[in-house]
């Protein structure tokens, strides 16, 4: 072997073992645990949207994340898979809403807890304040309490003569509460009464066939229920909160403490409107509604 050969492998040798033992290292993998409340189908494309931006961010299920999914149907279930996850001991817990928050900080005080769409996470308790969270929980924030006054006076605009508006409330949501009273506080300025009831789940198609049985205009907190046929809502984007939702996660794998990391508002707020249920309805929706409308559903 010539020695002009004999130096190339020399030092194809001298550089190949860093190489080999780098690619022996082990994946450090980051155990993600995800407390969801209801039927996992209903938010199929919320947490297709996380995924999607855990994966911008360099994270691969079965590679170097594992995200622990526990699903419940009932509050009283949803304690209990908060309290499996906290004993699982994973990472981050993902709890979308005050419903999923209230059960995971009751299970953990020390866990990292990162919301998508919290109504309203001061309110309740749940940080001390959106600059400063202070505890364990952080995230991104809806504030529904101020957009409740704005969802009566669009649906007063859309249907003039209503005086008597029933309100669903979810009993499950510590955040509900808080809406309840400004919905309270808008009331007297509309001129309407209200009759509120408290539920514990709700399915969008089926309130939407009832409301559409019984000729009732609605307005929901949620783009998907416009779709399964409800007459309008005026809402954040919960696609682009929970896709956000993946930074913080991040953020939070690195090192960084969720008592610091501030609580982000949703920016953006869409008007959806159904227009064949209006026509079904029988309800002209008025132009200056339309005018506003962010996406119209023929």
């Amino acid at each position: 072997m010539k020695r002009r050969e004999l130096i190339t492998l020399a030092g194809t040798a001298v550089f190949a073992r860093p190489l080999m033992a780098r690619a022996q290292a082990p994946v450090k993998v980051a155990r993600l645990g995800f407390l969801g409340f209801g039927e996992p189908a209903t938010v199929a494309t919320r947490v297709e949207a996380l995924r999607a931006g855990l994966r911008d961010l360099g994270y691969v299920e079965g590679k170097n994340l594992v995200i622990e999914f526990r699903w419940s149907r009932t509050a009283e279930q949803m304690h209990e898979t908060a309290a499996e996850l906290a004993r699982m001991k994973v990472d981050v817990i993902f709890a979308s809403s005050s419903a999923e928050v209230e059960p995971a900080r009751r299970a953990t005080h020390t866990i990292p807890i990162v919301f998508a769409a919290h109504a309203d996470p001061v309110g309740v308790g749940h940080v001390s304040s959106l600059a400063r969270p202070g505890g364990n929980a952080t995230g991104l924030a809806v504030m529904q309490s101020d957009i409740t006054a704005k969802r009566l006076e669009i649906l007063k605009e859309t249907v003039p003569q209503a005086t008597r508006f029933g309100v669903l409330w979810d009993r499950t949501a510590p955040s509900h509460r808080p809406i309840l009273q400004a919905a309270e506080a808008a009331r007297g300025k509309l001129g309407v009464q209200l009759r509120t009831v408290g539920v514990s789940s709700v399915n969008p198609r089926r309130l939407a066939e009832l409301a559409l049985k019984h000729r009732l205009p609605t307005m929901f907190g949620a783009r998907d229920n416009v779709v399964a046929g409800g007459l309008m809502s005026y809402a954040p984007d919960f696609i682009d909160l929970w896709r956000r939702a993946a930074v913080y996660i991040d953020k939070i794998l690195k090192g960084a403490g969720p008592a610091e990391l501030p609580v982000e508002q949703a920016s953006k707020y869409q008007l959806v409107i159904n227009r064949k249920t209006a026509s079904a309805l029988g309800l002209s929706i008025p132009p200056s509604i339309l005018a506003r409308a962010d996406e119209v559903i023929e």
